[in-house]
């Protein structure tokens, strides 16, 4: 899969694999990395995909980057292409495992996402049969739990998680976002959760909080 890497130093012994959001690209947060405000070691290799062009349904079937088709974004019946969906899955998996080959462990892997690419992180994270390295889910929501429950590998059940959304966002419902978070601590993990009065965006706060839970993850790991 085409993607952007960016090394913030040789020989990585971190990788944080980040998916962009549903009509953008993998250069949408590469911009990121250097507002994190992270030390210089360990060094980390950051992956920005691509999401291949499909038809999306919710969008007139216009043809744009997308993880999965979107069928309905509704609050109360948002549907989704479920075998879109398991599709990503793969693709990440196929990262990890690149990644791996690479000499990096499974527990030194991050996946990120923003909105849809949170979501594909989301399920991706949760049901790897190796241990990773954390979540972070940003403005995004949890794209099927029953898929997620069926496939549930206990020991991603704690896995550390970054979650945080805008208060104001009108694309993903903050409740959304508090839902997918609600069903962590149900499964028994304990996400990091944070809220800001943003819409369907970031804002420097996040980055910063962001920021500061990477560098923990960097010191606390292994």
């Amino acid at each position: 899969m085409d993607a952007i890497v960016v090394e913030t130093g040789p020989n990585p012994a971190w990788s944080v694999i980040w998916l962009h959001g549903l009509g953008a690209d993998g250069s949408d947060f590469e911009p990121v990395v250097p507002e994190l405000g992270l030390p210089d070691t360990p060094a980390i290799r950051f992956i920005f995909p691509h999401a291949p062009y499909q038809p999306v349904t919710c969008n007139g079937g216009y043809v744009m980057r997308s993880w999965y088709d979107i069928i309905s974004l509704a609050r109360d019946s948002r549907k989704i292409d479920e075998a879109g969906l398991i599709a990503s899955r793969q693709r990440v998996r196929d990262l990890i495992a690149a990644e791996q080959a690479r000499g990096v462990p499974a527990q030194r892997i991050i996946l990120a996402g923003f909105s849809q690419g949170g979501a594909v992180a989301y399920l991706t994270g949760l049901t790897h049969p190796e241990r990773l390295g954390g979540i972070v889910a940003l403005s995004t929501y949890m794209p099927s739990p029953a898929l997620l429950q069926a496939e549930l590998v206990a020991a991603q059940v704690d896995l550390p998680v970054f979650a945080a959304h805008g208060d104001h966002d009108d694309v993903v419902a903050p409740e959304l976002g508090e839902a997918a978070r609600d069903l962590l601590r149900t499964l028994g993990g304990a996400p990091e959760w944070h809220s800001y009065p943003m819409p369907h965006s970031v804002c420097l706060e996040e980055i910063r909080d962001l920021g500061r839970w990477l560098g923990q993850r960097l010191v606390t790991a292994d």
